[in-house]
């Protein structure tokens, strides 16, 4: 069984729809990060770097959502090809997520909301570039169902998770202006798998207010990322 530490956040997002395609079980574990419960000694264990999401299965432990994907899939052989060009494929697609997209959308989240003061120069900066890496995938997608070709992978999971939340960083025009990369996220959306994982974030009782308390949790004395990974 698998002990999955979670909080309803772009990354951990994408481990809960993975665990639901493979309809592994898991039993939950609400981690409040508005409460600071990433920083508790008992969850410093588990992930030392004191963000979700982050899993505990027999023994083994793993953090960082990519890292997880990566492991789950192969655990399973399910939504990773096991060699060749299509796993080459599926690797680059999943880091290019795992090393651009999402931590550029988590800066560009903080600058645009939680920042104490307006900086328009980090806001524009991470904003092209979270901009500049839907337009790489929206041309790949333009020619390919999905991201690694003809097969829904991990590396679309990936993507789910960050482009769900588009409209948080775009605003009304959300994914409009990348239709491609709109198609694909209106796909993984529908599929029953999407809505299992959405649900887990129902009933938690987890902290929304942004106070000093929040503030500190998440970013710190001198501020940050959000505290997933």
């Amino acid at each position: 069984m698998i002990d999955f530490y979670f909080h309803p956040s772009p990354n951990p997002m994408k481990v809960a729809l993975l665990l639901a395609e493979l309809e592994a079980p898991f039993t939950l574990v609400p981690v409040d990060i508005f409460k600071g419960d990433q920083h508790a000694p008992a969850f410093r264990k588990i992930n030392p770097n004191g963000k979700v999401p982050a899993i505990v299965e027999d023994g083994v432990t793993l953090f960082d959502s990519h890292a997880i994907l990566l492991y789950l899939a192969d655990q399973h052989g399910k939504f990773v090809p096991t060699a060749g060009a299509a796993r080459a494929a599926t690797l680059s697609w999943l880091m290019f997520v795992g090393t651009g997209l999402s931590p550029f959308s988590g800066q560009a989240v903080h600058f645009l909301h939680y920042a104490p003061e307006v900086i328009p120069y980090a806001r524009q900066r991470y904003l092209g570039e979270v901009e500049r890496h839907y337009q790489v995938m929206d041309r790949q997608l333009a020619s390919s169902p999905y991201l690694a070709g003809a097969a829904y992978t991990i590396a679309d999971i990936a993507l789910w998770g960050w482009a769900s939340a588009a409209p948080y960083i775009f605003g009304e025009a959300g994914l409009a202006p990348f239709p491609h990369v709109a198609r694909l996220v209106a796909e993984i959306s529908a599929r029953p798998a999407a809505l299992r994982a959405r649900q887990l974030r129902e009933g938690l009782g987890l902290k929304t207010e942004v106070d000093a308390e929040t503030r500190r949790a998440l970013f710190g004395r001198l501020g940050g990322s959000p505290a997933q990974g």
